[in-house]
């Protein structure tokens, strides 16, 4: 008996040991960041706080194809880089609207400026009065993040697009104040069941897609809530509650910059190329051309920043939008927009502004 229980205890303990090598083995493969003594990797960066995405759906009108015209999408979803034929491309089967954001990061000896795009083909509406739509819609979130010594550094805080709008935000606990603009709010930070992180959280209307920190916008009724990361999910319905979204570098070889000067892609320096073909504006006050932004196209034309200087210039916006006890570095140490900075001003100063 003294023998067979000993056993017993034997078989227990290795089991309990096999289980906990599972557990941790599960943990380890949720996500996998670089060991304390590397550099973190501007990829494994913007993955660390890529946002967790709520993006509100409506279902109702011809126009918004069953909720699949909320959906994120890559620029080429279609298969191509043209521009003018996402509006008509959105529902044609055979077109993948799996879920992807773009990001792009800028360096300085002090913070990491972290940029991400939410792409949709389609800016739609299902009032017949006072209100536009137009091809491709393109808004998202700058991240500034202090490097204190950690891995990943600590998230101080956000700048959203809405529209023509931006609209500031510090997560609880931040250093940072209101500066020449108010901050308009709490960032909040939620769980991803997808790796072990907190995550920022942001969320986007129906329709016109203006994002801002959740829960200022949130989802009403049909919705989904899209996670970071290495694999791209297509949602199985408007109302998919758990979808993956892979980033795409905006600075890759053959990338969104690389792309800028597209004529099929880019109407111009940051403003996508869109026109009325297809039903577009049909039922509707009317269909816009060109008027989606990339993030250096971005503008809130009443504040003093320049039009795209929150992906070009993020440390002086940053500077502009709150009060930062310990200051800010303004010299980067890595910025791909830096090069294109006289083309980037030249443009702002000579384009008329694109209302989104």
């Amino acid at each position: 008996m003294l023998d067979r229980n000993r056993a017993r205890r034997s078989r227990v303990a290795r089991a309990l040991t096999a289980a906990g090598a599972v557990a941790t083995l599960a943990a380890a493969q949720l996500v996998a960041p670089s060991p304390a003594s590397a550099a973190v990797s501007r990829a494994e960066l913007a993955l660390r706080w890529a946002p967790i995405h709520y993006q509100d759906v409506d279902a109702t009108g011809t126009h918004s194809l069953g909720g699949r015209s909320d959906y994120i999408a890559e620029v080429d979803f279609d298969g191509d880089l043209n521009g003018r034929n996402n509006w008509d491309r959105t529902g044609q089967a055979g077109t993948s609207l799996a879920s992807h954001a773009y990001y792009s990061v800028v360096e300085t000896s002090t913070h990491w400026y972290l940029t991400y795009l939410f792409f949709h083909p389609r800016d739609w509406t299902d009032h017949p009065f006072f209100e536009t739509e137009h091809e491709n819609d393109g808004e998202g979130v700058l991240l500034t993040v202090e490097r204190d010594g950690t891995t990943y550094g600590v998230l101080r805080g956000a700048v959203t697009v809405a529209h023509s709008d931006f609209y500031s935000y510090t997560p609880a606990g931040s250093t940072w104040t209101s500066g020449r603009e108010t901050v308009d709010g709490i960032l909040q930070f939620q769980a991803s069941p997808h790796d072990l992180f907190q995550h920022p959280v942001t969320a986007q209307e129906a329709q016109g897609h203006g994002l801002k920190a959740y829960p200022q916008y949130t989802i009403n009724g049909d919705g989904l809530v899209y996670y970071p990361s290495t694999v791209a999910e297509t949602p199985s319905d408007g109302n998919d509650r758990d979808v993956r979204y892979r980033l795409i570098d905006i600075f890759a070889t053959d990338g969104l910059w690389a792309q800028r000067s597209n004529a099929s892609l880019f109407a111009g320096l940051g403003t996508f190329a869109g026109d009325t073909s297809g039903d577009c504006g049909s039922g509707t006050w009317s269909c816009s051309t060109n008027s989606a932004n990339a993030p250096w196209g971005w503008d809130d034309g009443n504040d003093l920043p320049a039009r795209g200087e929150l992906a070009s210039d993020p440390a002086k916006l940053s500077a502009e939008y709150f009060t930062v006890p310990a200051g800010l570095a303004r010299t980067y140490t890595y910025n791909p927009y830096a090069g294109a900075a006289a083309e980037l001003a030249a443009a702002a100063r000579t384009a008329p502004p694109v209302v989104d």
